[in-house]
C-alpha cells in the first residue's frame, strides 16, 4: 500500500513540476501536488472501474481548467506525462487501450469547461454592462473604504499586492467603458541569483527593482504579484503605444546593473502586454492573454515585451486542441500513410517510397504532416505515431515484395525522440520480424540537424548492423559537413530541395556546381545521393548529367496510396530502364 501511494505522488509530482510555469496558476507547489494527487486516483479509478466508463476523464478535464491550467502548452504537457508516465507509475495495466480514450475524454473535458468558463465570463460581462453608474459608484466608494485597517501592500517591497492590484482592476471594468492596458512583467533568470546567491540576495534584489519600477512608471499603479512578478496596471489609454512607452520605461529602468551584498548583477526583464477595450473583455481576460503573452516574450529571447495578438492566440489554442486530439484520432485509425517514388535517375528504376504520414481529420480533411508531426514531437506522441508509421509501412514494403521481385524498399522518417527512444531498436527488430520484410528493404530517415543534435551513434551502429538502411535527410539545410558523415553509420544522403530549385532553369552555375561537388564528395564516401523536391525533367537531366543517384519529387510521382506504387510496379517501361517519369499519383 505504502508502495502505492508512493507512486501516486511521484506521478503527481511529475504532473505538477510539468504544468508549472505553463499558465498562471493562483496556488503554491505543495497545493498544486495535492490537487493532481486527487486528480491521480480519479484517473486510476476511471482506468480500472468496471464497466469501463469515461464520465471521469471529462471531470478531471474540467478540474484542470478550474485550477487556471488554461494554456495549450499546460493540457500538452499532461497529455504528455499522462500518455508516458501514468500506467508505469501506478503499476497498472492499460487493458483494450482504456488510456488511450481516457485521454482523449480528459482533452475534451478540458475544452467544454474553457468554453463553460468564456461563457460565463461573457455573461458576467453583460450583467456588468447593465449595472447603473450610481451602483458602480457605490462599489468604487466600498472598495476604497476596503483598502483603508486591510493589508494591502506586499511586506517585503511595499508595492500593492495581488489583492489591491485586482481589487483595482475589476473597479476598471465596473465603471464606464474605457481602454486600458496591463503590463505583466517577470525578472528573467530571478531563480539562479537565488539559487546562487541566496534568498537575501534575491530580496535585495527585488526590492531594488520594485524602486525602479515605482520611479519609472510615474501615476500609473505598479503591483507585486508574488515571487518575481509584477504587473502594472494603465488606465485610460488612448492606442498601445500608450503601453508599449510604459514597458520601455520599465525595461529601461530594470535593465541596469544591481549591486546586491557586493556583487554586481545584470538584471533583465520579460513584458507581455495587453492594451484593449473594457467592453466585451474581462479582468480574467485580460489577466489570461497578458500571461500568454508574457510566455511570448521569453520565447522570442528574453530582455524585451511583446503584444497581444489574438490572431496568434486562436492559432495556438487551435493547435492545442488539435495535438489534445491526437491519441483519440490514432486509436480511431484517422492516419493513413502515402507514398512517394524514389526513382533511380540513370534508367528510371524504381529505387525505393518514402513513406508520408496523413491524418483525415473528420472536420478540417486530410492534413498533410506539416500541421501536426510538430505537435506530436511537443506533446510525446511522436513516439506512438511513428510506431504506428513504422509498422504500417514494412507491412505494405512486404506485401509489393510478395508481389514482384522489384519491389522498392521504403523510407521511413524517425523524430529525434523516436532515436532517442530506449525501445527503438527492440521495436524495428519486432516489426521485421512480424511482417517478415528483409533489413536491407527497410531505410530509416533522419535529419541533418537531428544527426548534429547528438543522435546516439550507438543506436544507429546497431541499426546498420540489423542490415537497416540508414539515410540522412534535408541534407544542406544545416551546419555537418560530409567528413562527420564517416562516424555515421548512413548508406544514403538525400539533398535538401533548396539545392535542386537552382538547377530548374539551368540559369544557376553556382548551384550546378555545389551539388556536383555534393555528389562527388558523397560518393567518395561511398554514400548514395538522392535529390529531392525534383519538379521538371530539367532537373532531372542536370542531376543525372552530375552523377546524381536518384530523385525524387512531382516529376517522378506525387505522394499517394499504395495502389499508384501497384501502377509503378506494373509499368515495363520503368522496369527496363525508360527514363520517362510515370504520371504524377
Amino acid at each position: 500500500m505504502a508502495e502505492h501511494e508512493a507512486g501516486i505522488a511521484a506521478f503527481a509530482r511529475a504532473w505538477a513540476k510539468a504544468i508549472t510555469g505553463t499558465s498562471y496558476i493562483p496556488m503554491s507547489q505543495g497545493e498544486l501536488e495535492e490537487r493532481l494527487c486527487a486528480l491521480t486516483l480519479e484517473l486510476r479509478d476511471a482506468l480500472l472501474a468496471e464497466p469501463f466508463s469515461l464520465r471521469r476523464g471529462y471531470r478531471v478535464g474540467g478540474a484542470l481548467v478550474r485550477a487556471h491550467v488554461v494554456s495549450a502548452e499546460g493540457l500538452g504537457r499532461t497529455i504528455e506525462v499522462l500518455d508516458q508516465r501514468f500506467v508505469r507509475d501506478l503499476s497498472l495495466t492499460d487493458t483494450g487501450g482504456r488510456m488511450a480514450r481516457l485521454l482523449g475524454t480528459v482533452a475534451t473535458g478540458y475544452a467544454r469547461a474553457l468554453r463553460d468558463r468564456t461563457l460565463d465570463e461573457q455573461e458576467s460581462i453583460r450583467r456588468a454592462a447593465m449595472v447603473s453608474r450610481e451602483e458602480a459608484e457605490f462599489a468604487l466608494r466600498e472598495s476604497e473604504s476596503r483598502f483603508r485597517h486591510q493589508a494591502t501592500h506586499d511586506s517585503l517591497t511595499s508595492l500593492p499586492n495581488r489583492a489591491l492590484f485586482t481589487d483595482r482592476l475589476h473597479t476598471a471594468f465596473a465603471g464606464p467603458p474605457q481602454r486600458l492596458a496591463v503590463c505583466f512583467l517577470d525578472l528573467d533568470g530571478f531563480k539562479m541569483v537565488n539559487d546562487s546567491l541566496g534568498h537575501h540576495a534575491g530580496d535585495l534584489l527585488l526590492i531594488e527593482v520594485a524602486r525602479r519600477l515605482r520611479r519609472s512608471v510615474g501615476e500609473h499603479l505598479v503591483a507585486r504579484l508574488g515571487g518575481d512578478e509584477f504587473v502594472i496596471l494603465i488606465e485610460g489609454t488612448t492606442c498601445t503605444e500608450d503601453a508599449v512607452k510604459v514597458a520601455d520605461s520599465a525595461l529601461d529602468a530594470i535593465n541596469e546593473p544591481v549591486e546586491v551584498d557586493g556583487q554586481r548583477l545584470a538584471v533583465s526583464a520579460s513584458i507581455g502586454i495587453v492594451e484593449r477595450e473594457t467592453g466585451g473583455s474581462s479582468p480574467s481576460d485580460v489577466m489570461r492573454a497578458a500571461d500568454i503573452t508574457l510566455h511570448w516574450a521569453k520565447e522570442s529571447g528574453k530582455r524585451r515585451w511583446a503584444l497581444f495578438d489574438p490572431d496568434r492566440n486562436e492559432r495556438e489554442v487551435a493547435r492545442f486542441t488539435l495535438s489534445a486530439s491526437m491519441p483519440a484520432a490514432l486509436e480511431r485509425g484517422e492516419f493513413f500513410v502515402d507514398y512517394q517514388p524514389l526513382v533511380a535517375l540513370d534508367g528510371g528504376r524504381l529505387r525505393g517510397v518514402e513513406a508520408l504520414v496523413r491524418w483525415r481529420h473528420p472536420t478540417l480533411g486530410v492534413l498533410r504532416p506539416d500541421r501536426f508531426v510538430g505537435l506530436a514531437e511537443e506533446s510525446g506522441l511522436i513516439v506512438r505515431l511513428g510506431a504506428w508509421v513504422l509498422g504500417e509501412a514494412c507491412a505494405q514494403a512486404r506485401r509489393w515484395l510478395d508481389a514482384s521481385p522489384d519491389a522498392p524498399f521504403v523510407s521511413v522518417n524517425l523524430a529525434v525522440r523516436q532515436v532517442g527512444d530506449p525501445g527503438l531498436i527492440a521495436e524495428v527488430a519486432d516489426v521485421l520480424e512480424r511482417t517478415g520484410l528483409p533489413p536491407d528493404r527497410l531505410q530509416l530517415e533522419i535529419t541533418e540537424s537531428d544527426a548534429m543534435a547528438g543522435v546516439d551513434v550507438g543506436v544507429l551502429d546497431a541499426l546498420a548492423s540489423m542490415g537497416v538502411r540508414l539515410a540522412i535527410d534535408d541534407f544542406g539545410t544545416g551546419y555537418s559537413n560530409l567528413a562527420y558523415l564517416r562516424h555515421l553509420p548512413v548508406r544514403e544522403l538525400k539533398v535538401a530541395g533548396a539545392f535542386v530549385e537552382g538547377l530548374r532553369t539551368g540559369d544557376s552555375p553556382v548551384d550546378e556546381k555545389i551539388m556536383a561537388t555534393l555528389v562527388a564528395l558523397a560518393h567518395t564516401l561511398d554514400l548514395t545521393v538522392t535529390a529531392e523536391n525534383v519538379e521538371t525533367a530539367g532537373q532531372a537531366a542536370r542531376l543525372r548529367a552530375i552523377g546524381c543517384d536518384s530523385a525524387q519529387g512531382w516529376h517522378f510521382g506525387h505522394p499517394g496510396p499504395p495502389s499508384a506504387i501497384d501502377e509503378h510496379l506494373r509499368r515495363p517501361a520503368l522496369r527496363s530502364g525508360v527514363s520517362t517519369p510515370p504520371p504524377a499519383a
